[in-house]
């Protein structure tokens, strides 16, 4: 059995979850911030994809649905989700030029800037395993 992962498989989600939910530094964060983010990915190997990152009271969690409350939804495709994932496309400019369409609480996601940085430290952990196709 392979050690490998594919990105936004549901191994790959439970595998995110686990490394969210062992995270104290994620944990200090959600005591200052509060957020419920839902992603949408469409037209991936698997079909549509939707994951959840919610964060609040010291508690966060990352998962398969979308989020419980849900404050801002994106929703992009796969490929433009494995351009970000890889650093081929900056999410910055993916906004910019739509193809991560945005709706809902746009100054919360501003504001939870640090829970993002937290998150993508605890991607590095799965970022060698996974498998982008």
């Amino acid at each position: 059995m392979s050690n490998e992962l594919r990105y936004l498989s549901l191994e790959w989600i439970n595998a995110l979850s686990a490394e969210v939910a062992a995270s104290e530094h994620i944990r200090d964060i959600a005591n200052q911030h509060s957020i419920g983010v839902t992603q949408i990915v469409s037209d991936g190997p698997e079909g549509d994809v939707t994951y959840h990152l919610v964060v609040g009271d010291g508690h966060a969690t990352f998962g398969a649905g979308p989020a419980d409350p849900e404050h801002v939804k994106m929703e992009q495709s796969w490929s433009t989700a494995v351009a970000v994932a890889t650093g081929e496309l900056n999410a910055q400019e993916a906004f910019i030029n739509g193809h991560i369409r945005l709706f809902g609480d746009q100054q919360k996601l501003l504001d939870s800037q640090p829970v993002f940085g937290a998150l993508d430290a605890v991607f590095g952990a799965v970022r060698d395993r996974t498998r982008y196709e």
